[in-house]
């Protein structure tokens, strides 16, 4: 039948042959069990498909290089897509609000912050970047709202996105693919391939169906988004038992093979057991990730305890969750109580919150629904919130010490009674006594976003060995490059974690591209 509707039998003969042939191949990758197969060559492979690596693909391409992404998941964007905004200083958007960040005052304030911990070349790198990228995602589709500062006063670095990080990775995906850039999703990248200490040349790869093939390449970008969902290496760099003692929120698969890929080609380890913690939260049963609830969570005019019942924290670094998190995870077992009464509790309701969580419930929300989300959650069952009519049936549901949790409240409002905090000197405008029945307390345990950092980089997100020398053609971008932060993500630098992202992406993609071209 086929050759009765060509005229040229040569033609059909042809046809006829190409289509043996592609059937064939289809069949390899859907039986044939070969370890390695050889596949196809590509000039720059990037690991990964969230902000980092798509980020790094685009500048890649747009410079001339050919590019495939490998994504082990099947969707693109990772935890990059529930991201509210990006880091930058002196960017345009800045400019027209009369903003006035200027690039060193960032500069310093991140290196102070790290007390110098950080690599000040890798900082500076992504610092001046800041600002173009703004205009570089602007110019492809990417809408903003406006930068926003973390907290009341804070520098206003958040430039927060129309539509979340889901928006802006839809706009750079459909703009690599138009750039000629191929995503290969379910695809798993194996290893790294680099032999007798010369410069990387390929990846081995796995297809979702098991079979495994080598990409032939002259440079790779891992972009793997860290390990937090690793509970071995969070067990050996940090302590905590994951999953048991310490939450990962919106991590899904992070395992970090790329940081293992790296080291087991020579790349030096940097920055391991550094975690984004944020302000752990009492979960369980009815309790909405963006509901009053955790609006209400950490906000700086409660009380804090620890299990012993004392108090350990000025609670006004709630408007810092880096600052609240470190003290979080201090306590025993990481385990606090954010301890309120009706009279706290009726401002929220008629007044609205001090401290927002980010877009998702903004400064001065009215939190009219927290009566009955806690109501709805003790009704569930959720072991983690507590109502009592006096402060000794409060402790006995926190079980806790009666006589130290009171002497911790009664003091506590001695020094809201005088207007000042002789324990840790907390803003007089936050204190407020606890005394108006019913009582509250919110069991809360530490939770992180992510980790930041794995490999050790030079400010063009090189990856280098323990003597410094670049391992070439091999490149680490966000939150598995090590040298941005100290011991503590930088709230700050509000953005920071996005922002990083998507500059070093463009860093490593733009200077992989010059790689590739000269060799």
């Amino acid at each position: 039948m086929m050759n009765a509707r060509v005229k040229n039998p040569a033609v059909g003969c042809k046809l006829a042959t190409f289509l043996f042939v592609c059937l064939l191949f289809v069949g390899i990758l859907a039986v044939d069990p070969s370890p390695v197969r050889a596949a196809e060559t590509a000039d720059i492979v990037v690991i990964g498909a969230g902000a980092s690596g798509v980020s790094t693909a685009l500048a890649a391409a747009e410079a001339g290089a050919e590019v495939i992404v490998l994504e082990k998941m099947p969707f693109l964007g990772g935890t990059s897509n529930f991201a509210e905004g990006i880091f930058a200083a002196e960017s345009n958007m800045q400019k027209k609000e009369s903003i006035r960040v200027t690039r060193e005052d960032a500069f310093h304030v991140i290196m102070d912050y790290s007390h110098w911990r950080s690599n000040p070349d890798l900082v500076h790198a992504f610092v001046w970047k800041s600002a173009s990228t703004i205009t570089w995602l602007e110019n492809m589709g990417v809408a903003f709202i406006k930068p926003f500062a973390m907290w009341p006063n804070g520098p206003r670095t958040w430039h927060l996105l129309k539509g979340y990080g889901a928006a802006m990775m839809k706009v750079l995906h459909e703009n690599a693919q138009n750039a000629g850039v191929r995503f290969l999703t379910e695809t798993t990248a194996k290893k790294i391939i680099r032999r007798n200490g010369g410069p990387v040349t390929g990846v081995v790869i796995e297809r979702s169906g098991g079979q495994q093939l080598e990409l032939n390449t002259k440079a790779v970008v891992v972009a793997t988004g860290g390990y937090a969902n690793n509970k071995k290496w969070i067990k050996k760099y940090t302590g905590f038992e994951l999953g048991v003692n310490i939450f990962a929120i919106g991590n899904k698969g992070k395992m970090g093979e790329g940081i293992q890929m790296a080291w087991d080609v020579g790349a030096a380890e940097e920055g391991m057991g550094v975690l984004q913690f944020v302000e752990g939260g009492p979960s369980g049963p009815a309790v909405k990730m963006r509901g009053h609830i955790n609006g209400a969570n950490p906000q700086p005019q409660f009380l804090w305890i620890n299990q012993s019942a004392r108090r350990f924290a000025d609670e006004a670094i709630a408007h810092n969750f880096s600052f609240h998190g470190n003290a979080h995870v201090r306590q025993k077992d990481g385990i606090i109580y954010r301890i309120f009464d009706e009279n706290i509790k009726n401002d929220l309701v008629e007044h609205g919150i001090d401290h927002g969580m980010g877009v998702q419930v903004p400064v001065g929300t009215k939190l009219t629904q927290l009566d009955s989300e806690i109501n709805a959650a003790i009704a569930a069952g959720n072991p983690n919130i507590f109502i009592a009519d006096s402060l000794d049936e409060l402790a006995e549901k926190m079980q806790v010490d009666p006589v130290v949790f009171k002497e911790t409240v009664e003091q506590y409002n001695r020094y809201c009674k005088k207007g000042h905090d002789d324990q840790y000197a907390k803003d007089p405008r936050y204190l407020i006594a606890i005394e108006t029945p019913r009582f509250y307390a919110f069991k809360c345990y530490p939770a992180f976003l992510g980790t930041i950092g794995g490999v050790k980089v030079n400010e063009k997100l090189q990856a280098v060995d323990e003597e410094q020398n670049v391992i070439h053609g091999l490149y680490v971008v966000g939150s598995d490059a090590g040298g941005m932060y100290g011991d503590s993500y930088d709230l700050f630098a509000a953005g920071g974690t996005l922002g990083f992202a998507v500059n070093s992406g463009r860093i490593a993609g733009e200077h992989a591209a010059r790689y590739v071209k000269n060799r």
